[in-house]
Formats: C-alpha cells, sequence, structure tokens
C-alpha cells in the first residue's frame, strides 16, 4: 500500500508564496518522476511541473519564472515553491508519482488527496 500525503495549501493574498510538500510511504523500491497538477473548478485537472528521478523539471507556460518543484529522493518528497501567486493559481494540487516496487517493474501511477490552494485580490 503507498500513500501520498500533501501538505502546505492554505489561503494567501495575491504576490504571496506557499510551499506544498508531497510525502510518499509505504514499501517502495523507488520513484521515477513525481508531477504536481491542479484542478480549478469547472476545469479538467491540469499538469502544473513534474520532475523526474534525474532532477529534469517540465513547468507549465503559466507557472514558469513563478514556481519551482524539487524532490528530496531520500525522503520520497516532492516540493512545489509557488510565488508571485495570482488569483488564476486558486485550484485543488494534487502530487502524483510513479511507483516502482521492484528494478524491473513499470511504474504505477499514485495520486495524493490534493490540498486547496487559494489566492485572494
Amino acid at each position: 500500500q503507498v500513500q501520498l500525503v500533501e501538505s502546505g495549501g492554505g489561503l494567501v493574498q495575491a504576490g504571496g508564496s506557499l510551499r506544498l510538500s508531497c510525502a510518499a510511504s509505504g514499501d517502495i523500491f523507488s520513484i521515477n518522476a513525481m508531477g504536481w497538477y491542479r484542478q480549478a473548478p469547472g476545469n479538467q485537472r491540469e499538469l502544473v511541473a513534474d520532475i523526474t528521478s534525474g532532477g529534469r523539471t517540465n513547468y507549465a507556460d503559466s507557472v514558469k519564472g513563478r514556481f519551482t518543484i524539487s524532490r528530496d529522493n531520500a525522503k520520497n518528497t516532492v516540493y512545489l515553491q509557488m510565488n508571485s501567486l495570482k488569483p488564476e493559481d486558486t485550484a485543488v494540487y494534487y502530487c502524483n508519482a510513479g511507483v516502482l516496487f521492484a528494478a524491473a517493474n513499470v511504474p504505477i501511477i499514485y495520486w495524493g488527496q490534493g490540498t486547496q490552494v487559494t489566492v485572494s485580490s
């Protein structure tokens, strides 16, 4: 059983910052890619940023230059530092991880429960 637990969401004024964390636990051999997605009311879930086990990152155009994704492989944890927040960043943020249970297995994707980020104008 694998669990992803997110923390760090909340209410912040426009221009402020928040840092999200997501820790994976369970009988994990390793994790390849980890990522953050978000879903605003009435919208589809969209990729915010992801990061490979080697540290290669990818960002949505809407957050480039404002958000930074990072990870601590020893702790199976991924972070999202969000600066210069805008009201349009308001959404539920979800983390995911591609978990390997053995070296030769295909990764299985797990999702966190989501954390609310609200940016007031």
